[in-house]
């Protein structure tokens, strides 16, 4: 698993016109090429009188899938520029349609270029990119009169905290990138001259909105 990367927020569309033509990038997340597939599919069936439905995709911790179809359009005018603004972005895991409705104008090679390019790119920038970071909710137990102290340091620190259990000791639970785990262990020893007992709980990814 990535400790982070970065992917579409979330399933939405955004159109834009060029040319008389309507361009619209509808953007999703896609864990396989299966999702990505399905995805394709559903938008082909919604949007079945357009023009051109053309797609993009890459999948995997490496980018192990790349796919790029143009529908119709010249080749290497629609899925290849799609996929290289999704490469540029640096985003994984993420699946991409552009709908085409001809308006009546021909663009010519470059003008599809910069066109799909650009459906996609102003997609992005209106539906958001998020960056996940796998975190660890790491738990440290201390006795009642620590609290003070560390829920301060906590505030102060890079960590977020995810809550406070009231229990014989106080249960707090904080959210700590992987990678830092152990880094996080030591500090809360050191903190409170190793009073604290800290457990590692589970995994999740936490999103931050970049765009």
């Amino acid at each position: 698993m990535l400790f982070t990367y970065k992917t579409v927020k979330e399933t939405n569309s955004h159109e834009i016109t060029i040319q008389k033509s309507r361009f619209i990038a509808h953007l999703s997340r896609a864990e396989n090429e299966s999702d990505a597939q399905q995805f394709i599919e559903r938008i082909k069936k919604e949007h079945w009188n357009a023009t051109h439905n053309c797609s993009a995709y890459v999948i995997g911790e490496r980018n192990e899938v790349q796919k790029a179809n143009d529908d119709g359009e010249p080749s290497g005018t629609a899925g290849v520029p799609m996929l290289e603004v999704l490469k540029k972005r640096d985003l994984k895991d993420t699946v991409v349609v552009v709908t085409r409705y001809f308006g009546g104008i021909k663009l010519g090679a470059g003008g599809l270029i910069r066109a799909y390019g650009s459906a996609v790119s102003e997609g992005l920038n209106h539906i958001g990119v998020v960056k996940r970071t796998l975190m660890s909710i790491i738990h440290t137990e201390i006795d009642y009169h620590w609290l003070g102290k560390i829920e301060h340091a906590l505030r102060e620190s890079p960590y977020e905290l995810k809550g406070t259990d009231y229990l014989e000791q106080v249960d707090i639970q904080t959210y700590v990138p992987v990678e830092q785990t152990t880094d996080f262990q030591e500090w809360i020893t050191n903190l409170t001259n190793g009073q604290a007992t800290t457990k590692v709980g589970k995994q999740l990814y936490l999103e931050t909105v970049l765009t």
